[in-house]
């Protein structure tokens, strides 16, 4: 699946979609250079799943767990688990951050994680997010672009299933209202 956000609140509203479908052990790999709309996109699945509020890259800390809120959209829900993958090299550092004694009971998100984490499941959404800058005929360029203070820039957000769990797309209905 393929759409286009304009704006940063639509990322946040077809991840607030998605969460909605989401389960205990589902695992997510996001992907997209700086200022892309990872942790946007975080931060709506953390609201549709009902965790607790204040969801920020967990870049320095590599981990944050956030509890299912017992009177949140979704009590006795899963745990959101947000880790960022960027500093690490190889799947055996991934293991040594122990996601195994999570996985069953959340939702792990983990941003910068393809090729790192695909061992943990044999299930997974791989999440896309690409700025218009830094595109070329559509696709990733080769560069960064490190100016990441335009929310609001149009973002391709492609989305792929993997593994029994998702032999499709998950259906999410009307999530991006005036997107393409």
């Amino acid at each position: 699946m393929t759409l286009t956000a304009t704006t940063a609140e639509q990322t946040h509203a077809l991840a607030l979609r998605l969460a909605e479908v989401l389960q205990a052990g589902d695992l997510l790999v996001l992907s997209g250079e700086l200022g892309a709309g990872k942790t946007t996109f975080t931060q709506g699945l953390g609201e549709g799943l009902g965790v607790r509020e204040g969801i920020i890259s967990p870049t320095f800390v590599l981990v944050r767990i956030h509890p299912n809120l017992p009177h949140g959209p979704r009590p006795g829900g899963p745990d959101l688990v947000h880790v960022d993958a960027y500093r690490l090299d190889s799947a055996a550092e991934i293991d040594d951050i122990d996601l195994e004694n999570t996985m069953d009971s959340s939702v792990t998100v983990v941003e910068w994680g393809r090729d790192r984490v695909e061992h943990l499941s044999e299930s997974r959404l791989e999440i896309d997010l690409h700025r218009a800058v830094g595109l070329e005929d559509g696709l990733p360029s080769d560069g960064l672009d490190f100016d990441t203070g335009d929310a609001d820039e149009p973002r391709t957000i492609v989305m792929r299933g993997y593994g029994p769990r998702w032999p499709e797309a998950p259906e999410l209905g009307a999530a991006m209202e005036g997107a393409r």
